[in-house]
């Protein structure tokens, strides 16, 4: 392991970063807002870090597979560790902890926030928070790739490790390719999409930084009632749209651009993707018909648009969900734990794992009919190797574990149940709020530091997909090969 390469790859990351806090500050000082100087130390601070392994370390674009995994895991820990100084700098309402949850929150794409005054933020540390979207997105590192020439070996070790497995195993790519095809789309849908919410009365700045909350699945708003501030079916309905589309396979979205609709309409995921999400919303609709809105155009529109926020890991809100029947609370749940493809920038356990999951349990069922018969677990024609199945059942398992354990410490820590259990999965799914005070209408700022911090955990486990995180903490992994 040589650690001097990691950190001129991480310095990379760093560099990103400290572009964004200089047009913080720029907006800042067209301001003349109280979040110049905050901004301003954190710009100059972050690209001292980031230049000084460009100076004296020696470029190469040799690296292993374990200094990627070094390199993807502590790009995203430090970009959330600079992230917490525009927030700590500024003051009230942010402690390190809040600062930090916030950080994490951002760049995981989670949009749970500790704020209860979104408003009372200055313009330009808004635009910092919305940035910290828009680069976890599609992932520090391929955001950090797609803008620098090719780098070789390095190039496919920093694109494997940063993607998902189920990413790998769909994307029929090369690194290079990839990288264009995610940068470009989750660009091209940013523009078109400030554009739209511009038309339909957003100004520019909501517009913009909407945007990168809604390609991102992220959810921040610079509106204390997020979209049902703007009480605009026009303006819901092009971001449900942009919903829809950020959690769809990129690589597949690439496809339709390109004229090539029969990969798209053939795909198992997507067809499952979209009508789970419309029987949510069905069934949600009928559910709160009367109880809750008194119109069916009322209750398909509210239904509509939180299913989805929450079914894409996005985390907008135009009502208080928390206080819908219990039948929606549980279709929210179960859409908080799935989300949406792999390929996009959704959190979750993906559609993609349980399409895998459905197939494999009916491969078993026939299996156990049929003791001498070749079972094979086939998704759009193509047989599925043994290892992915397996690979994909047991990260159901683990993800459900991790959800477990962290309720259980919540719980400890002085939670009740229901916001215990509906907090960690919105977080480790990256989806944002959950049900009661931590809800669509509430915040995580009431909660205990601890309690913030176990949260902060499974935001970088469900963005990092566990194992990352775990194998970088796990003792003696980088003891034995770091060398300098």
């Amino acid at each position: 392991m040589r650690f001097h390469i990691v950190l001129r790859y991480v310095a990379l990351a760093l560099l990103l970063n400290a572009i964004f806090m200089f047009v913080s500050c720029i907006i800042s000082a067209a301001h003349s807002d109280t979040a110049f100087m905050a901004l301003l130390y954190s710009a100059l601070v972050t690209t001292l870090f980031g230049i000084f392994p460009l100076i004296f370390v020696p470029a190469t674009t040799n690296i292993t597979n374990k200094e990627g995994l070094l390199i993807v895991v502590l790009s995203w820990l430090l970009s959330c560790l600079v992230g917490t100084m525009p927030y700590v700098l500024y003051g009230e309402p942010f402690t390190f902890t809040n600062a930090w949850f916030e950080s994490v929150s951002g760049f995981t794409t989670t949009g749970s926030t500790i704020l209860v005054n979104i408003e009372s933020l200055p313009d330009s540390l808004l635009f910092w928070r919305a940035s910290t979207h828009f680069l976890g997105g599609i992932g520090i590192i391929i955001f950090v790739l797609s803008v620098l020439p090719f780098l070789g070996i390095a190039e496919m070790v920093l694109f494997r490790s940063e993607i998902s497995s189920m990413v790998r195993e769909n994307f029929h790519h090369r690194a290079r390719n990839a990288i264009r095809i995610l940068a470009g789309i989750y660009i091209g849908l940013t523009v078109l999409q400030t554009v739209l919410l511009l038309y339909f009365g957003m100004n520019f700045f909501d517009a913009l930084t909407h945007s990168f909350a809604t390609i991102a699945t992220g959810g921040f708003s610079s509106k204390n009632a997020s979209i049902a501030y703007y009480n605009s079916p026009q303006i819901e309905m092009v971001i449900i749209v942009f919903m829809i589309l950020s959690g769809i396979h990129f690589a597949l979205l690439f496809a339709v651009i390109m004229g090539n609709l029969k990969d798209f309409w053939k795909s198992s995921v997507v067809r499952y993707y979209l009508l789970s999400m419309a029987i949510g919303i069905a069934i949600t609709a009928m559910n709160v018909h009367g109880s809750h809105f008194q119109s069916w155009g009322d209750s398909f529109r509210y239904a509509a648009f939180n299913m989805i926020s929450v079914g894409t890991s996005t985390g907008f809100a135009t009502t208080d969900t928390s206080i819908w029947p219990e039948l929606s609370q549980v279709l929210l749940i179960f859409f908080a734990l799935q989300c949406a493809c792999a390929g996009s920038t959704s959190g979750g356990i993906k559609a993609d794992r349980i399409v895998l999951f459905g197939k494999s349990f009916s491969a078993h069922l026939k299996k156990l009919m049929h003791p001498n018969a070749v079972v094979p677990v086939r998704i759009d024609g193509h047989v599925v190797e043994d290892e992915l199945v397996w690979r994909s059942v047991l990260y159901i398992g683990v993800y459900l574990a991790v959800v477990f354990i962290a309720t259980v410490l919540l719980i400890i820590i002085g939670m009740d149940f229901k916001e215990a259990f509906s907090g960690t999965v919105a977080t480790t799914g990256n989806v944002g709020p959950g049900l009661g005070s931590v809800g669509s209408t509430g915040n995580f700022g009431h909660l205990p530091d601890l309690a913030k911090w176990v949260l902060s955990l499974t935001m970088l486990l469900g963005r990092l997909e566990i194992y990352a995180l775990i194998i970088f903490f796990a003792p003696g992994q980088w003891k034995k090969s770091i060398s300098y």
